[in-house]
């Protein structure tokens, strides 16, 4: 089960599930983010847009979390780091992004973990963290996701968390420098 609080210290949320407890970014996780996602290039690259040349620097470190506290303030996303709840460990990222309202009520999902996490089911707990948290919290009515037809971890994570296959968009993100397709992927919140 997720529990969702408000920090009033960081203006920031916590979510717990299984094994991780995610919470907002803070300027003082610059030295583990920059450290994993150092460690984890190789392994991420080929998911994820082209790195920026200053990507690991403290400067960009900051500029990312000022554009995440402004995301959260306007309600337009909710970026969360992941950390192993036995021993406080930053293990990755799961973001909300996109959020509409009105008549689509939706938000994009997108996640990564480090290299030495992987396949350990951190993943999907985190998953699982914030799909309660949209649907119980910001109560949303959808949840969308999209990944790379050949990354198959990825696949089967969101088919195992509940997401179905609704199509494939071509050329519809721009991943290590090329246009590439991806499968969509969605969930529905039930409970409304």
């Amino acid at each position: 089960m997720a529990l969702f609080r408000s920090d009033d210290d960081d203006n920031g949320k916590e979510l717990r599930f299984g094994s991780v407890v995610l919470r907002t970014p803070k300027l003082d996780d610059y030295d583990d983010w920059a450290r994993l996602r150092a460690a984890s290039k190789v392994f991420l690259q080929p998911w994820e847009p082209k790195w920026a040349k200053d990507e690991l620097t403290q400067s960009a470190f900051k500029r990312r979390v000022r554009r995440y506290d402004e995301d959260r303030l306007q309600t337009l996303g909710y970026s969360f780091f992941i950390f192993r709840e036995h021993d406080d460990a930053l293990i990755g990222a799961c973001n909300l992004s996109n959020v509409r309202r009105g008549v689509s009520q939706v938000a994009t999902l997108g996640y990564w973990i480090g290299t030495a996490f992987a396949r350990q089911g951190h993943a999907k707990d985190a998953v699982a963290a914030v799909l309660r948290f949209s649907f119980d919290d910001l109560h949303l009515h959808r949840v969308e996701a999209a990944c790379i037809p050949g990354n198959e971890p990825s696949h089967k994570l969101l088919e195992r968390s509940g997401f179905g296959k609704i199509g494939l968009a071509k050329e519809y993100l721009k991943i290590n420098d090329i246009w590439q397709d991806h499968n969509l992927f969605a969930k529905i919140n039930n409970a409304v």
